[in-house]
């Protein structure tokens, strides 16, 4: 049985800058009863993707995110005051007021790629507190990770031809677009449209034109000469509003025009159709007129699988947009992530579910060359190979800087560092596993033993 609550309908916003209640009741609902209990002792709390056959890797991203909000994660006098008005007891409200994350998180640095299992942030503090930030630590990282990983499976798609994300207004609400566009630029170093993207985090910005730049003029020509007047040496004209390779003639008049003025026309533009088919006669009619440097940029619904078949049946595009599929990771639009509960008081702790099951206490992934190397293990294990998770946040306090560009090269460097089948579709059935220290299987085995013995006869 669900336990509702309901409150009173509020004019306005009602923000007010603490996060306390950016979480689901249940996760509240727990509290009280650990704070009544007098259940604080440290829990370890694992965050972590299952396997999936959609999705063998992740570009892990969004522990920048998870640091922030533990600066804001608070309950302030209108927070509580909500939670007395939907049955609260006040013990539990008491402690919520004074309510401050301690403890220390640990995670993969930004750009880590990582494979099913693996954890990508552990959180270790007073059961309660770690209990309080599962939704929203969740959230933080779900996202970013998601667009990252759909971006670099994309720019590997494209074969190292530049990619530019056009998702904004496809995406689900504006910030999440601005969010989208640095995952995307950290997982496969893509482009944007998005000028707050640029303007936040120093991405490069493109831009081409619309259909309707092009049906405001009285003909196709006339706006092709408009734009590449104010545009001479960066002009992409967009060729398909009515007859496409009509439009790539008027696209080369300009073309001739532009170079007689010491300029250059950069790129046409293919939006619909067959862009194979159109991508061909566009070429040739480029090169026959002697514009063999006029590039061509596709666009349209595109996605990895859609680029890899472009480009393996040998259309000649020299560049990508793509929106909608990337900023919603439209074939797999979430990650089945998880964050269970592995350790408290001191103990290991595991869940037994089927299809579900969790592996005890807080860990370690040791690798030794790319993630296809991996080895899990418990936390204190010393085994050979690098350390991935690594302490990033300590009782108020950041142990580590995000730098985005860093984050960037680390990602370019672990995807290329993959096995040849994970690149490129058709993708590997079986989602990779890392494999399990002994120490991890002893320590499963006897926490299994302790946790679910075997009745008698």
């Amino acid at each position: 049985m669900l336990v509702a609550v309901t409150g009173h309908l509020r004019e306005g916003s009602g923000r007010t800058g603490a996060l306390g209640l950016q979480t689901d009741l249940y996760e509240l609902r727990m509290v009280e009863t650990y704070v009544r209990l007098g259940m604080f002792e440290p829990a370890t709390f694992s965050l972590y993707v299952r396997p999936s056959s959609e999705r063998g890797w992740y570009v892990a991203l969004g522990l920048e995110r998870v640091c922030e909000l533990l600066d804001v994660f608070r309950f302030g006098p209108e927070e509580i005051d909500y939670l007395r008005g939907v049955g609260f007891h006040d013990d539990a409200l008491d402690w919520l007021a004074s309510f401050e994350p301690t403890g220390e998180v640990w995670g993969v640095p930004e750009g880590t790629v990582v494979i099913a299992d693996e954890p990508l942030v552990e959180v270790t503090a007073p059961l309660p507190v770690a209990q309080l930030l599962e939704t929203a630590v969740m959230n933080l990282v779900q996202f970013p990770t998601l667009i990252a990983t759909k971006a670099a499976r994309i720019a590997l798609a494209a074969r190292g031809r530049p990619v530019a994300d056009f998702g904004l207004r496809r995406a689900h609400g504006l910030e999440t677009g601005v969010e989208a566009a640095m995952a995307a630029w950290v997982g496969g170093g893509l482009t944007t449209s998005n000028v707050e993207a640029g303007r936040r985090y120093g991405l490069t910005v493109v831009g081409t034109m619309a259909h309707s730049f092009v049906q405001a003029f009285d003909d196709e020509l006339e706006a092709f000469r408009a734009f590449a007047q104010d545009h001479p040496d960066g002009s992409t004209l967009l060729v398909d509003t009515y007859d496409t390779l009509d439009g790539v003639r008027n696209a080369i008049r300009v073309a001739d025009e532009l170079r007689e003025r010491g300029h250059r026309l950069q790129a046409i533009r293919l939006d619909s159709g067959d862009l194979a088919v159109l991508a061909h006669g566009s070429r040739r009619l480029l090169d026959q007129a002697g514009h063999d440097d006029v590039r061509i940029f596709a666009s349209g619904g595109l996605d990895e699988f859609a680029i890899d078949d472009l480009l393996t049946g040998g259309a000649p595009i020299d560049a990508f947009g793509v929106g909608t599929t990337l900023v919603t990771s439209a074939d797999r639009p979430a990650m089945d992530v998880a964050y269970k509960l592995v350790a408290y008081a001191g103990q290991p702790r595991a869940k037994y579910s089927e299809g579900k099951r969790s592996l005890p206490g807080a860990k370690q992934i040791f690798r030794t060359g790319g993630p296809d190397t991996d080895v899990l293990a418990s936390r204190d294990e010393q085994l050979d190979g690098r350390r991935l998770l690594e302490p990033v946040w300590r009782d108020g306090a950041r142990l580590r800087g995000f730098d985005l560009e860093r984050a960037r090269e680390r990602a370019a460097h672990e995807v290329d560092a993959m096995p040849d089948a994970w690149r490129l579709p058709p993708y590997i059935d079986e989602p990779p596993r890392p494999r399990l220290s002994e120490g991890l299987r002893e320590l499963a085995d006897r926490v299994r033993r302790d946790e679910l013995p075997v009745a008698d006869g």
